[in-house]
């Protein structure tokens, strides 16, 4: 193969290819080929550095999103790519770049997945990239946007090809041309392009098809784009099937799609050399292998992303010395190590009618019952009115605390992503603050999903005691957390174990909660993550100790479940309406790229709350906000102090125009331990908020290029 490479291009092939075959041999990989190097040293102009970075973002990336290994003639792949939603034209522009084009009218969110649809973007744009002209030029992105509606955009997908593209893909983005915008595109739009380097921003476009002509020759365009090109989808697919053949084009990620991950069905354990820490950061992926957690083991709530644990330990491990142009491999020990393989439709509420209490009496058999089976020197009082956590008065809220939306935006470009992280290991730096006896009680523990997440005593929920020789019937792990100006917002809390479905409704009950807030699914990458605690299809009833649940009804949307369920009380012959609102898009890993549907789904969640507690009429004397509402996600600490925070701080801003988020995840640790788990769901709550504020017209477009701290940039 002969590419007129110089004598220096000729040199960092061998460097680039000594370094990866190395990862590669020492586990048992097969050897990358100087062809498929050079598609990552032409993205990154021959930097051996940088295309170092590259190829480990290319494959943590196409692992992460289950980009391996696919069939194009299996289903539900093969259908997609028959859609001809992604097409690459069969032509070059007028400098030699490919031009690939997406057609969002042809996309149904609600038909596919994101895994899907991005197997058959990637699928093809590996056979464009065989091309050595694509190779070295680069490649044009049309994201045809004529006869859209919105119904056809996927706001988190658009994310994700953007960032495939410009940092994880070893190919030259030069320009995303897009056709035809129409107007709700352009606030998302917006919110996209924060967080995109200058470099791209610059070379990303809206235009019409008469100017879509000043970027594209017409002999090159469609015609349906006023070009010339009569495109032939099927015969591109055809080349596509018969270019798979070479084994050029499945080097690409084959470390991620590798079988030699040996993992021990008896320890959850894989043994790697040290020299291979790429890889073995890689298997670190690899769950579905593994047994469900146990009540009794340790926590990986919520999913935390180890991609960006791979690209900390890679920059430690792969050091470049620019002075001499040389690359050393340095290992993190010179024995074998061992690694344990761990852890917008709109939907419109109903006025729901909760019965609360029949009579004045049962309202005050109701709080004799609390009172008989309290200490009088227990600080924790359970009332009708309103529960109270502690005898001691609430923090006065100060109108002044926090930032303005000006010096919030001054504080993340400050700051940065890693900036940002860094405040957050030193929040969790302070540890927990208060005892876990109860937690930690023999009889408690296998109540616990997690051993390593107790609960506060000091907060800690109290049932009512039905077993007069078992003291510690009382007992659920979950704790009460103050909104903004609102004692016990909300009940931060696990998702239920089996042994604990009763306590659960008890739990709702005694509280008088007429909303869940569930943000995790049962089930998540082979592993249990809350039991099936209520009836699943419309029409079912399940029974919980004396607690009747009937489901009463399903509204399910894009982004989040909606249940309707009747509780009824076996033993008082009492019934009221709970609505279960799950969240549904948070993803296996990480956070949602995109605040935009949890945002939506937050303002359902308050208008639910509003609609029960307006429903409740008299019967209510506690706070105008409402009784508790419980969010629980599997530990109750990530995803659920996430939602919480961002519930919080959107209230603050609203109320005074400023923003504390790191006084607010400060504030509710020390109600919920934990709570916000990973640093990750912390940066999220800060660009939440900067979404959220984009979306109320709070502030205009802002320039946050640079942000991600990412390596990767695009290349000229």
């Amino acid at each position: 193969m002969d590419l007129n490479l110089t004598a220096q291009e000729k040199e960092s092939l061998d460097a680039f290819l000594k370094i990866v075959n190395e990862i590669r041999i020492q586990h048992n990989t097969t050897h990358m080929s100087a062809k498929t190097a050079l598609k990552f040293l032409m993205a990154r102009k021959f930097d051996i550095h940088r295309a170092l970075a590259l190829y480990e973002a290319h494959e943590i990336t196409r692992y992460r999103e289950g980009l391996a290994k696919f069939d194009p003639n299996s289903q539900p792949l093969k259908a997609e790519l028959e859609t001809g939603k992604f097409t690459v034209l069969p032509v070059h522009d007028s400098i030699g770049a490919a031009i690939a084009m997406f057609s969002a009218g042809k996309h149904f969110p609600n038909d596919t997945n994101h895994k899907i649809t991005l197997q058959g973007v990637v699928y093809q744009m590996d056979i464009a990239l065989e091309d050595v002209n694509t190779q070295r030029s680069g490649i044009v992105f049309i994201y045809n946007m004529i006869g859209s509606k919105y119904s056809n955009f996927d706001y988190e997908l658009s994310q994700k090809i953007l960032s495939l593209l410009k940092g994880a893909y070893p190919a030259r983005l030069k320009k995303v041309l897009i056709v035809m915008a129409p107007l709700w595109f352009k606030a998302p739009f917006k919110i996209l392009r924060l967080f995109v380097r200058e470099k791209l921003r610059d070379r990303v476009f809206m235009v019409n098809v008469s100017q879509l002509q000043s970027h594209i020759p017409l002999a090159a365009l469609p015609q349906d784009l006023g070009g010339q090109l009569q495109v032939n989808h099927q015969s591109w697919l055809q080349h596509c099937l018969q270019s798979q053949q070479s084994s050029d084009i499945n080097e690409l990620c084959s470390l991620t799609s590798s079988k030699s991950f040996s993992l021990n069905p008896n320890g959850g354990q894989t043994t790697t050399t040290d020299s291979a820490i790429l890889a073995m950061n890689l298997s670190k992926h690899f769950s579905c292998d593994q047994q469900t957690n146990s009540s009794n083991g340790f926590s990986d709530d919520d999913d935390e992303d180890n991609s960006e644990k791979c690209s900390q330990i890679l920059a430690n491990n792969l050091i470049g010395d620019k002075n001499n142009g040389s690359i050393l491999i340095t290992n993190s020990s010179s024995n074998s190590s061992t690694t344990t393989i761990s852890k917008t439709n709109k939907c419109k509420p109903d006025i729901i009618s909760v019965p609360m209490y029949n009579t004045g009496q049962e309202k005050l058999d109701y709080n004799n019952k609390f009172n008989n089976n309290s200490s009088n020197n227990d600080k924790q009082l359970v009332m009708f009115d309103e529960v109270v956590v502690d005898q001691e008065e609430d923090e006065a809220e100060d109108p002044t605390k926090g930032m303005t939306v000006e010096e919030f935006i001054q504080y993340l470009k400050d700051k940065g992503k890693k900036g940002l992280q860094d405040e957050f290991f030193a929040i969790k730096a302070h540890g927990p603050d208060g005892t876990f006896e109860a937690s930690r009680l023999r009889a408690n523990q296998s109540k616990n999903r997690y051993s390593d997440v107790p609960c506060y005593d000091r907060t800690r929920v109290r049932l009512p005691i039905i077993d007069a020789d078992d003291p510690n019937s009382d007992y659920i792990n979950a704790n009460y957390v103050n909104g903004y100006k609102h004692r016990n917002a909300f009940i931060s809390t696990q998702g239920p174990l089996p042994k604990t479905f009763e306590d659960f409704w008890r739990c709702v009950w005694e509280n008088n909660c007429c909303v869940i807030v569930m943000t995790t699914k049962t089930i998540e990458r082979c592993r249990a993550k809350c039991g099936q605690y209520w009836p699943l299809d419309e029409e079912s009833s399940l029974d919980f100790g004396q607690f009747h649940v009937h489901n009463n009804g399903v509204d399910e949307q894009n982004d989040w479940i909606i249940t309707s369920l009747v509780v009824n009380d076996t033993k008082t012959g009492m019934t009221r309406e709970i609505s279960h609102m799950q969240f549904t898009s948070w993803p296996d890993y990480g956070v949602p790229r995109s605040a935009v549907a949890m945002l939506e789904f937050r303002v359902k969640v308050r208008e639910y709350q509003a609609n029960s507690t307006k429903a409740m009429g008299s019967l209510w004397k506690g706070h105008p906000l409402g009784p508790p509402i419980i969010v629980h996600c599997s530990a109750g600490i990530g995803r659920t102090g996430t939602f919480i925070t961002l519930d919080i701080s959107i209230q603050r801003l609203e109320k005074t125009g400023r923003i504390d988020i790191k006084g607010t995840v400060e504030k509710i640790r020390r109600e919920r331990a934990h709570s916000i788990q990973m640093p990750e769901q912390y940066v999220f709550c800060y660009l939440a908020l900067l979404e959220y504020a984009l979306c109320q017209r709070l502030l205009r477009d802002v320039d946050l290029s640079g942000f991600d701290d990412s390596e990767s940039e695009l290349e000229e």
